[in-house]
């Protein structure tokens, strides 16, 4: 996503960011801002994670289920 705005794109953005908001604004505004993006990491990959434990528990179950079908059918 980053990658095809480029230098002078970032250069633009900055300068209208550094009229906005003024230069004791911007530490703040770019603290926040990765403070968001920490946050979502760390939402994203607990998300991740729990999708995977819930993937393992769900196969766990069904081998479990065959083991025992496989047991009582003597195979």
């Amino acid at each position: 996503m980053l990658s095809s705005i480029g230098i002078p794109g970032l250069i633009l953005i900055l300068v209208i960011a550094l009229i906005i908001f003024g230069p004791s604004k911007l530490p703040e505004i770019g603290k926040a801002f990765g403070n968001t993006l920490k946050e979502f990491k760390k939402a994203t990959n607990d998300l991740i994670s729990n999708d995977k434990e819930e993937k393992t528990n769900f196969e766990e179950k069904n081998n479990r289920i065959a083991l025992e079908k496989s047991e009582k059918t003597g195979n």
